[in-house]
């Protein structure tokens, strides 16, 4: 469902400036009043949130491990104080430790 952003109008219907944003289904009807405060609104045109090429919500995929190995890197992450383990790619050692 998504979220849409509402103005709110003055008494001649023109936007005050304010704005408040509703989480709704795309069946229901636009609101007309603000549902707290009955204030009469309109719905705002906006531009969709659309995840492009640069967006952080495509990073989570890019740094996925298995997409790393893919690339032909290695993970290491921490697994306790002063110890990392490989958890993608092949190549080096299995685990490092400030001990070796």
């Amino acid at each position: 469902m998504p979220t849409y952003v509402y103005e709110i109008l003055d008494k001649r219907g023109e936007p005050t400036g304010k704005s408040f944003e509703h989480f709704q289904s795309m069946k229901d009807a636009a609101l007309t009043k603000h549902p707290e405060t009955g204030e009469p609104c309109r719905r705002a045109i906006v531009a969709p949130a659309i995840a492009g090429n640069a967006s952080p919500l495509k990073e989570k995929g890019r740094l996925s491990n298995k997409n790393l190995e893919r690339l032909g890197f290695t993970k290491y992450e921490r697994k306790g104080k002063g110890y990392m383990e490989r958890v993608a790619g092949k190549e080096g050692p299995r685990s490092i430790s400030a001990d070796d």
